[in-house]
């Protein structure tokens, strides 16, 4: 078991860095960075300058730096889908091994080819805001299944009894899961821009807010939605939903905490769980009243993905502090 666990140990740090670089492509509006799939303008590793591109591509606007940004995310991400593969084999070598999360294995190899028919969506269908969300989704479940098969994986080693999620941190996570879906969406339709108070939205006027345009699922294909196309108040609308997924992950988190708080050895976690959820407050504010600076953005998104993992540490804390109680050692300490 010493490989699968170094193996999924790597890939989990390796998810974490897709992740980020993810966020950094698309706050770096290097999303159509390359014009292609799965190269770049044709090949796999940039030239050093623009002549040779531009004598091949005289149609194009190059922006090397935003080609390589896009690249790099690329190759992390071929090396990820590489590591799940490995995973996947090693559960297939484990499939007659009782309790191996093999399915698990599975699901994580299956998920990764379906990002890569999104990633190539991304780009040929021009940052087509449905695509490009469910693309930033399906990198977070992917770093999420990651880190459950290591927690499946370390409960195998240490012999542990696997038992079910806590109902109140499974509420946590779905609704963590969902303000991360309204982030998502806020972003592609670039929408952070909307509204310049952080409290009211615009202070000195009324918006009559667009929510049916706001959140229309289906958009046409075949314009290019860098920099997004809706109108003022449908990207009002994005936001303000946002803002009160937030309200509701705080209040979903307050209740778990009152539920969760005699259990004594899920108080650091759920101490964590507070101080990220606040920063996270914080940077959104922030953003809000300096206009999304690239730093800021970014620190927001990294603020984000911390919360996910943070939420999951809780959910195995809290499946082994259940198990104690319910052999009765927890309620004597």
């Amino acid at each position: 078991m010493v490989l699968p666990l170094r193996l999924v140990t790597l890939a989990v740090g390796l998810a974490l860095v897709v992740v980020v670089l993810g966020g950094w492509t698309r706050l770096n509006d290097a999303g159509l960075g390359c014009p292609d799939w799965p190269g770049c303008y044709g090949t796999w590793v940039l030239p050093g300058d623009h002549a040779e591109l531009a004598m091949e591509h005289p149609e194009a606007t190059i922006d090397l730096r935003k080609g390589w940004i896009e690249m790099i995310h690329r190759y992390a991400a071929g090396t990820l889908g590489l590591l799940i593969l490995g995973l996947a084999a090693i559960g297939y070598r484990h499939r007659k091994r009782p309790g191996y999360p093999r399915v698990l294995s599975f699901g994580l190899l299956l998920l990764v080819m379906v990002q890569g028919i999104f990633g190539m969506w991304t780009v040929t269908l021009q940052l087509l805001p449905l695509v490009v969300t469910v693309h930033l989704l399906g990198g977070l479940a992917t770093l999420m299944l990651l880190v459950l098969l290591r927690q499946r994986l370390v409960r195998l080693t240490t012999e542990s009894v696997e038992t079910r999620p806590h109902p109140w941190v499974k509420g946590m996570l779905a609704a963590l899961f969902l303000q991360l879906a309204l982030g998502g969406w806020t972003s592609t339709h670039y929408a952070g821009w909307a509204c310049s108070d952080w409290l009211y939205c615009q202070r000195d006027q009324a918006v009559a807010y667009d929510f049916a345009a706001g959140f229309t699922p289906v958009l046409r294909i075949g314009p290019n939605y860098e920099g997004g196309l809706l109108p003022a108040e449908a990207r009002a609308a994005i936001q303000v939903t946002h803002r009160l997924g937030a309200i509701m992950l705080f209040w979903v988190s307050m209740g778990a905490t009152f539920v969760l708080w005699p259990v004594r050895r899920l108080r650091r976690a759920l101490v964590g769980c507070w101080c990220l959820l606040l920063i996270q407050a914080g940077l959104g504010i922030a953003n809000v009243i300096w206009l999304l600076p690239l730093g800021l953005a970014v620190a927001h998104h990294i603020g984000a993905v911390a919360l996910l993992l943070m939420f999951l540490h809780l959910n195995a804390g809290a499946r082994i502090a259940i198990r104690e109680v319910h052999h009765g050692y927890l309620v004597t300490r």
